[in-house]
């Protein structure tokens, strides 16, 4: 005869564990243990992750703040001869050549030879050495730089005859004040 199964017991979960083979009870059992893992296992990963995202997010914030603050550059000790050598560089470049030029050419007539121009920048100066055949093309070249607008004034500083050349002309040094721009 065949053995016969009678259960009077009411439907549960207690009567479906009771009826369950032991096979699946292991296999649910590490099913649920794995799920408790992965669970555990994916809040550590998450919290990693917030934690890296918020050391990149405090790195980038550094990184745009030394951006736009400017660094301080270390300030370099130049020594006082170089510091006025600079000086005097920038002070003859920054000249007003070509306000000079056309200053000193509008006063320039045939009688009198331009030898040399010194401007002398600190002081807004201007030495001509020029030549003239008289005292009286002499005296009206120095008329006609003080005549210009560029200049302030003119001032005869020094006059002599050339005995060496034979015409004897009569060399002569004007300083002439500009005026600031």
């Amino acid at each position: 005869m065949k053995p016969m199964q009678i259960d009077f017991a009411p439907r549960g979960w207690r009567r479906a564990l009771y009826r369950m083979h032991p096979a699946a009870l292991v296999a649910g059992m590490a099913g649920a243990a794995l799920l408790v893992a992965g669970t555990v296992l994916g809040v550590q990963a998450s919290q990693q992750q917030a934690a890296r995202d918020a050391a990149l997010r405090a790195q980038e914030r550094k990184q745009a703040a030394a951006v736009r603050a400017p660094q301080r550059q270390p300030e370099v000790a130049i020594p006082e001869a170089q510091a006025i050598a600079v000086n005097a560089a920038v002070l003859q470049l920054n000249l007003p050549w070509r306000q000079l030029q056309d200053a000193v050419a509008a006063a320039s007539s045939p009688a009198v030879a331009l030898l040399a121009l010194d401007p002398d920048p600190r002081k807004q100066t201007l030495k001509i050495t020029a030549e003239a055949k008289n005292a009286d093309d002499m005296v009206g070249y120095i008329e006609q730089l003080k005549q210009q607008e560029f200049f302030s004034g003119a001032a005869l500083l020094r006059h002599e005859i050339n005995d060496q050349d034979p015409n004897r002309p009569l060399r002569f040094q004007v300083e002439v004040q500009w005026r600031a721009r």
